[in-house]
């Protein structure tokens, strides 16, 4: 399914005018500006690496995939804010304040930019952090920001969900439980019990500390999104 499709998918079941009556009518993908600032953030990410190539053109139409009508003045538009990256933080706020109402279809805009950033075969630093900041300016907690990197570069050997061995959307109780487990299994007394030498019992010691250090960002991080929620 294109893009602009999904899209219109997501605003016919999450954007209702009473709602949110700062989004135009109609859905997103027939909105001029929202077409705009999808394609200047876009291009704009092409141009982070030092090398706007045409692979990340292709790849940006791949999964935006513009109505054939305004394919011209895509390309066009695309071409132009590609000559910088600056100005990005202004299209991602103007998206960000247009659609606010409906942060499933941000999300899908920064999963679009990770698939474009990927498509080179790199995904470099200076993109990283351009993408962060651009699910910043949407208004994505920390979590969701790595939840999809995750997904589009794997995982990363310090993720405390790694450390955990529980999937990100995982419940709080299976979190608890596997954070148990893992601290019952590493714990320094076990070492200590079997007799282990001194070397053995401080790589217990600082791998419960990890586990611990693990559990604690994981909860603090749900605890401030569920306050971000209800504020």
């Amino acid at each position: 399914m294109g893009f602009w499709r999904k899209i219109a998918g997501l605003a016919v079941r999450n954007l209702d005018e009473a709602d949110c009556p700062t989004c135009p009518p109609g859905l997103p993908g027939e909105d001029p500006a929202f077409t705009t600032a999808v394609t200047a953030l876009g291009a704009k990410l092409a141009k982070v690496d030092g090398r706007a190539q045409a692979s990340e053109y292709e790849a940006f139409a791949e999964v935006f995939q513009p109505e054939e009508g305004s394919l011209g003045n895509v390309r066009r538009l695309y071409q132009l804010a590609r000559q910088t990256t600056r100005g990005f933080e202004s299209y991602a706020r103007r998206l960000a304040k247009r659609y606010r109402h409906c942060p499933q279809l941000l999300e899908d805009v920064l999963d679009g930019l990770f698939f474009v950033a990927t498509s080179d075969g790199a995904v470099t630093a200076d993109e990283l952090i351009y993408l962060e900041r651009v699910s910043q300016l949407f208004g994505h907690s920390p979590l969701t920001f790595r939840r999809l990197k995750a997904t589009h570069l794997g995982l990363e050997k310090e993720d405390p969900y790694v450390v955990l061995g529980v999937a990100h959307d995982a419940p709080d109780a299976d979190v608890r439980t596997a954070w148990k487990a893992q601290l019952s299994e590493a714990h320094p007394d076990r070492a200590r019990a079997r007799g282990l030498p001194t070397e053995f019992v401080e790589v217990a010691e600082a791998k419960a500390a990890a586990i611990n250090a693990a559990f604690d960002t994981v909860m603090r991080e749900r605890r401030a999104l569920a306050l971000q929620g209800a504020a």
